[in-house]
């Protein structure tokens, strides 16, 4: 296939607002390095990364309110780059060192940049496709050709957008919790994209699920794997969670935090487990530390996902055992409107976005 020098892309020049995400029809087109593939990206992900990574939301150790990337005071982040982490599409063009017999491939990208040797599943030091290096909110994009995965789905290159970074950061916080068979773990912020994966992650452990979210969302919950469902405004959410339950919770999954979070310590078990990817109900919490030492809790910190849990994911996308929640396609141009519906959360799953140039004359995306 013919490749353009130049490729339409959003690119951020800075933190702040939406207005510092600016589409263009000039962008450089990628040229793959040594070691790696170009992809000419069919669909890309949107996920809560990009919107504070925009913002500068992430904070420092000694002020919770400094501009920060994710990667804090050891931030990769340069202006511009082009964002976008959950990328699907063909392999258009390897880069030296690479077998050509790739061309062609479907693919889809593990985003995160490992630092450490195969077999080493360390995540201390790791990175991501979009903030490390450039993404997918592009026509092309390269990335190492050990994160491109060839795929075999009947899944449309969209719904398969709906998976890598929600289900990966979903399973490694499982991993991190130890969630087995049998056992019940409380999700909150569960109709999001990572609180949607662990619904149906934990099914497949054998665990029983259970959801916090907001009014209108139960039926949705329980129809992708929730046993119950609390809302997130009860008055006393702790009865609420034990009365759900029956008794109190073996693992708490918290992508909330905020307000909630002395709460959901105290609907955990003794000897319970607590895990974190996220704070969208505020990243500065009350902590009474004697019901973490006096209950002999567990609070476990986790991002991203490691290279043995990705190749897990691909099993259960390949084996049907887990199945996208898209619930809306956008133009790349149309990447404003994007964020701000992302930003409305009036939705369960996930938005994905496909470059232009891959949607056909009725106004839908291209089928794979």
């Amino acid at each position: 296939m013919s490749i353009p020098e130049t490729m339409s892309a959003v690119q951020l020049h800075g933190h702040g607002g939406l207005d510092q995400l600016v589409h263009s029809g000039h962008v450089p087109t990628p040229v793959p390095a040594a070691g790696e593939v170009l992809i000419d990206v069919h669909a890309c992900g949107m996920n809560n990364t990009d919107i504070w990574v925009r913002e500068g939301a992430y904070g420092s150790d000694t002020d919770p309110a400094a501009v920060s990337s994710w990667r804090r005071g050891r931030s990769t982040l340069t202006f511009p780059r082009t964002q976008g982490a959950d990328i699907v599409g063909r392999i258009a063009a390897v880069g030296p060192g690479v077998d050509g017999s790739r061309i062609g491939q479907r693919v889809i990208v593990d985003f995160s940049l490992y630092h450490r040797p195969v077999g080493d599943d360390s995540l201390a030091d790791i990175d991501y496709i979009g903030h490390g290096r450039d993404g997918g909110y592009a026509e092309y994009v390269a990335v190492p050709a050990e994160n491109a995965h060839r795929i075999t789905t009947d899944l449309s290159d969209a719904e398969l957008a709906t998976f890598c970074c929600a289900y990966l950061t979903a399973e490694q916080m499982l991993d991190r919790a130890r969630l087995a068979a049998g056992e019940n773990a409380l999700v909150t912020g569960a109709s999001g994209g990572v609180g949607s994966a662990l619904l149906q992650l934990a099914r497949v452990r054998g665990a029983i699920p259970y959801a916090v979210t907001s009014a209108g969302k139960e039926a949705a919950l329980r129809e992708i794997g929730a046993e119950g469902v609390v809302l997130r405004d009860e008055e006393d959410l702790v009865a609420a969670v034990q009365g759900t339950v029956g008794g109190e919770v073996d693992v708490v999954a918290d992508l909330v935090a905020g307000p909630l979070f002395n709460d959901l310590l105290r609907i955990l078990r003794p000897e319970g487990r607590y895990v974190t990817a996220g704070a969208i109900g505020g990243p500065v919490v009350q902590l009474d530390l004697r019901t973490a030492y006096l209950k002999q809790l567990e609070l476990h910190g986790s991002s991203q996902g490691t290279r043995t849990a990705f190749a897990r994911l691909l099993t259960y996308i390949e084996a049907g055992r887990i199945r996208p929640l898209l619930e809306r396609t956008f133009r790349l141009s149309a990447l404003h409107d994007a964020q701000r519906a992302f930003l409305a959360k009036q939705f369960i799953g996930k938005l994905v976005v496909v470059p232009d140039r891959h949607w056909d004359e009725h106004g839908a995306p291209h089928a794979p």
